[in-house]
């Protein structure tokens, strides 16, 4: 990152461009410049201020964005200030499912409306029957929440292909509930869910009947329906996440019984990326401070943090998401009543590991873990105070009651002075700290270390696109060591305070956590690497330490067959230019005959191949039809997809893409299935092709492709080989796509 004013580096200058800078539906750009962006966001949430204090909390908003101190969730920087309809909460946990017919599809729209607006979702499916029980009055037995899990999969697909960012949501399930196998075992089938993340909610008794080897009752509305060994259910659990990453686990009565306002609310669900667990209709509002620009004296033998800044950047950024709260929109009134009751805020750190690098201290130390938690301790102390001057200034969020808020919870830990000044002053946020995913803008903010995580990478290779619209590759350096290097030349080695994610055992990386969950009210977005060749009790042991070092969740990632493995250690990725294949003078095809049923006319399908290097593979489509209605949109469809044919490789994630396409009108019963959209079923003629000319096999398709030579894994939009798992999220560090955005 260039300190100058006004300039940044080409990677961030990429992501302002593509996600945060603002331009109309026309094309037109409103922000020149950086400093255009910062003042948008700032004079918008000033707006909540008194007009005559409006211009004066601006500037000290912008102030505090300007060299990358604070930086807002990606949705505030986003939206703040364009007048458009979307919210600048990150994510919501919506309602309560009722187990009915109409309660069950209230909810769906509900979600779908929360979606539109870019809001990611979690639900828990606990309210409803499992499969097989009588439904009253229908003579029918119900379906199960699996089923409307599918649902909610499907219109998430739905959403997104109507041309709104990509929807993330959560699911969660007790650990009571008679479905809780079948839901574990769900994501067995990698196509299955994949808009979902799922967590089972594990209580405290279910842990001490794991531990006690005790039978574990399945429970729903007060029936008993079997009785199973806890430790095999737990080893479900287990084996499932060992093999493909989920579900993950949450310890729901720990986040119940620690949270602030547990004497007005019950949780039963987090949003996405688990650092919120939230009430009904509950929303999480994100902030990060960038702990690298407060090092004083990098990589001397007197780094440190400069504590005093810190704290008066804290104290700025809370006043700014207390606003945020009052200026934003929401998709449902539900929320914005909640979200104004509570006030509920998540500021958390980011570039934490970097900043520990910068001052010597090696990521999963006893050093490192000490000086985090004592950071951690710094951002809550201010954000407390802060939040309870706020109070004495603009009062306390409306349920505040000072007896039992400061009785139970986490804020009964609080420092005396602290406990005193809310007893005096109030409060004005019910919670204050939480740790998000912050990828995007940590490498917005110069490739900083992401949230709590290890660098990832010290560096790798991305595709930037110019301001002519070329591309071209850079290389991309974390932020220390690339400081590093300029402060003491470019062939000094980095020290040993700098390792990287596949460096650390498990137990490190829990270490670091439950250093900075001491100090966090809400929950931690952080996800625990794990070896491919660790065995399974070991992998099991991982979780079992998460909870008696005091975890709210665990999130493990192993690489494994159904979500890729992680990038290799690698400085820089290799080159892999892709050469468009040469069409030969005469290809060998199949045409192939559709009938849609809403289309009087049929539509034929014409699939080329080319034989390459002993394979046969496609290398054209052609669609025709006597309709003129589609000709425009084939014609379109046919280019694109041959020329992704074209350029080789992998490309049967174009079946994958036409067949999650939902027509909103409805989809049509073909052969004894549905098929969602016209676009879904020219993509099964495309699958049945490849199938046939043994490209494909049969249903087989992952969604994230392992490249065995190289062990990493492929990114499902760009096809980068730069996926990376951290944060209890998928994001690729070339394009920036993100399973949780």
């Amino acid at each position: 990152m260039d300190k100058s004013v006004g300039i940044l580096d080409p990677i961030s200058q990429e992501i302002w461009d593509m996600k945060y800078r603002f331009k109309d539906v026309g094309g037109a750009i409103h922000d020149q410049t950086i400093e255009d962006t910062w003042w948008r966001v700032a004079r918008a949430v000033a707006e909540a201020e008194k007009p005559a204090l409006r211009e004066t909390w601006a500037s000290s908003f912008y102030e505090a964005f300007s060299d990358f101190r604070f930086l807002p969730a990606g949705r505030i920087v986003a939206g703040a200030g364009t007048k458009r309809s979307v919210t600048l909460f990150n994510c919501f946990v919506m309602g309560t499912i009722d187990d009915s017919m109409l309660g069950i599809f209230d909810g769906l729209k509900e979600a779908a409306l929360t979606l539109q607006q870019g809001g990611g979702i979690g639900h828990d499916f606990s309210t409803l029957r499992p499969k097989g029980a009588p439904v009253k009055g229908v003579g029918a037995d119900a379906s199960g929440p699996l089923s409307f899990m599918d649902v909610w999969d499907s219109m998430c697909r739905t959403i997104m292909s109507a041309g709104a960012r990509r929807g993330a949501m959560m699911a969660t399930m007790h650990c009571h509930h008679p479905d809780i196998e079948a839901f574990i075992a769900a994501k067995r089938d990698p196509l299955r869910l994949r808009n979902f993340n799922l967590s089972v909610l594990v209580s405290d008794a279910f842990m001490a009947a794991v531990k006690a080897d005790a039978p574990w009752t399945l429970t729903f509305a007060g029936q008993d329906y079997r009785t199973i060994s806890a430790r095999s259910l737990w080893d479900q659990i287990m084996q499932s996440t060992y093999d493909y990453a989920e579900p993950g686990v949450i310890f729901i009565d720990r986040i119940n019984a620690q949270n602030n306002l547990g004497y007005c609310e019950t949780i039963h669900c987090t949003n996405p990326c688990g650092e919120q667990p939230l009430p009904s209709y509950g929303a999480c509002l994100l902030g990060s401070i960038n702990l690298t620009r407060f090092v004083k004296y990098p990589f001397e033998a007197n780094a440190s943090i400069d504590e005093a800044a810190l704290s008066k950047t804290v104290g700025v950024a809370i006043r700014f998401l207390d606003d945020v709260v009052d200026v934003s929109n929401y998709p449902l009134e539900q929320q914005a009543a909640e979200a104004r009751a509570k006030r509920r805020l998540g500021l958390g750190m980011t570039g934490l590991a970097d900043a520990l690098a910068m001052c010597g201290l090696r990521y999963g130390s006893s050093a490192a873990a000490e000086a985090a938690n004592t950071w951690a301790k710094i951002i809550e102390n201010a954000a407390y105070k802060m939040s309870s001057k706020l109070a004495a200034e603009k009062g306390s969020f409306p349920l505040f009651n000072a007896e039992a808020y400061l009785k139970g919870g986490h804020a009964s830990k609080l420092p005396k002075a602290i406990r005193q000044d809310i007893a005096s002053s109030g409060l004005r946020n019910g919670l204050l700290t939480s740790i998000a995913p912050t990828g995007t803008i940590s490498l917005f903010a110069g490739n900083v270390s992401s949230g709590i995580e290890p660098i990832f990478s010290v560096s790798y290779e991305r595709k930037v696109r110019l301001a002519d619209n070329s591309r071209m590759t850079l290389r991309v350096d974390d932020y220390a060591a690339r400081l590093w290097w300029h402060l003491k030349g470019a062939d000094t080695p980095l020290p040993p305070a700098f390792v990287t994610a596949d460096d650390l055992t498990p137990h490190e990386h829990l270490v670091m956590q439950a250093a900075v969950q001491k100090h966090i009210d809400s929950s931690i977005s952080k996800t625990i690497n794990v070896p491919e060749d660790c065995n399974f009790e070991s992998f099991k042991d991982v979780y079992s330490e998460a909870y008696d070092l005091g975890l709210k969740g665990c999130t493990t990632f192993r690489p494994n067959e159904v979500t890729g493995s992680v990038l290799s250690t690698a400085s820089v990725t290799e080159d892999r230019d892709v050469t468009v294949m040469e069409r030969d003078p005469a290809l060998n095809g199949i045409t192939y005959k559709l009938k849609w049923p809403e289309t009087d006319h049929a539509i034929y399908i014409t699939m080329n191949d080319i034989v390459k290097d002993g394979m046969r593979r496609p290398f054209e489509i052609f669609i025709n039809s006597k309709n003129m209605e589609h000709f425009a949109w084939t014609v379109a469809l046919t280019r694109m997809i041959s020329a992704v044919f074209r350029r080789g490789g992998d490309v049967s994630f174009v079946v994958e893409e036409l067949k999650a396409v939902f027509d909103p009108r409805g989809g049509q019963w073909m052969e004894g299935h549905y098929v969602p959209s016209l676009l879904a079923a020219i993509g099964g003629v495309i699958e049945k092709h490849m199938v046939e000319i043994g490209f494909l096999a049969p249903r087989q398709k992952p969604e994230f492709v392992a490249t065995p030579s190289t062990k990493r894994a492929s990114c499902p939009r760009c096809g980068e080989l730069a996926l990376v798992f951290q944060e209890g999220c998928a994001t690729c560090l070339s394009c920036g796509f993100s399973k949780c955005s």
